[in-house]
Parts: structure tokens; sequence; C-alpha cells
């Protein structure tokens, strides 16, 4: 049976890595709903966050794949409930929408969005949550007319109280 996973790598910084990830997914057909790389709280070490829709078998075989990259120190998989995670939603809506609705305002501040940048021709949301969050207020900001929307890839962490990688790290003798 299906179901979202989430996928974290973490490697030395190295070109062309996301290239060979990637191809792992598409050789496997798993598509990648979300994708994150970004430095991890170890210098040195980047940490790739994917998210997948797929059965645990998949899963399974992938992280085991990615993992034998070379530049691949170890990789990670998790279900939704053993994660906390977020995503950051941008909208931009035409500040007349705004000034002749107070929905609009209202939306924003029932729904914990904020206003980052308002001019004379337009006016940018921001919104921090969780995915069905973030396209819960684009579905009411459409009403007014979004001009552009964009969300960035989730980003998460266990809920396991140690980190992960510094345990497997502190096995395996690695120094930075």
């Amino acid at each position: 049976m299906e179901q979202e996973y989430f996928i974290t790598a973490f490697s030395e910084n190295s070109i062309g890595l996301l290239n060979r990830i990637t191809i792992i997914f598409t050789r496997r057909q798993v598509n990648i709903e979300s994708l994150n790389v970004s430095q991890s709280s170890i210098h040195g070490i980047h940490k790739f966050t994917i998210v997948v829709n797929t059965t645990r078998e998949k899963v399974e075989k992938v992280t085991k794949q990615i993992e034998k990259l070379v530049e691949v120190l170890k990789a990670f998989y998790h279900t939704s409930e053993e994660v906390i995670q977020q995503e950051i939603a941008v909208y931009k809506v035409k500040t007349e929408a705004l000034m002749n609705s107070k929905e609009i305002e209202n939306l924003v501040r029932n729904s914990g969005a904020r206003i980052l940048e308002i001019t004379p021709d337009y006016t940018v949301i921001e919104k921090t949550g969780y995915k069905s969050e973030t396209q819960e207020l684009f579905d009411k900001l459409d009403q007014y007319g979004v001009t552009q929307f964009t969300r960035s890839g989730t980003v998460a962490v266990t809920k396991n109280p140690k980190e992960l990688l510094t345990e497997y790290l502190k096995e395996v003798g690695w120094k930075a």
C-alpha cells in the first residue's frame, strides 16, 4: 500500500549528486513530491529531504540505493508520523483586491499567514505550515485572484530526540 515517506540523505557537498539521486527515483518509477537540499546541523554535511508516495518495499530499495552512492554518508526513511514537517508558501494578490475586501485580511489573520510586502500593485502573503494548510489558503485566496503562487520543498526533522546522522557518525568513528 502506498503512503507518504520522507527520505533524508546526508552527504558531503558534491557536484552532480542531486542528478544521481534523482536518477534512482526515475529508474524505480517513484515520483518525487517534494525535494529540499540544505546544510545540515553538522558542518560540511548537506541534507536532502525527499518526499515520496510509494510502498514500503520501494522506499526501502530507493533508500538503500541512495546510500550506495559514494558521496552519501547515510540515508534514512520515515513515515509522516515520525517527523515534524513544514513548508513555506508565498502568494501574490492584487492590492486592489485586498483593499476592496476585508475577507482577504481575515483569511491572512485566521490562517496564521503574514503579509510580507504591500505595493500599489500587489501584496505578497507568506504562510508556513503543512501542504494541506498552504493549499487551503491558496484555494481561498484564489477566489480573489492569486497572480503568483509558489511553495517550497518540505523541510522535516525526526521526532527522535537524537540526530540519527550524529549517532551513526559516532558509531563509524567519522571526524568532521
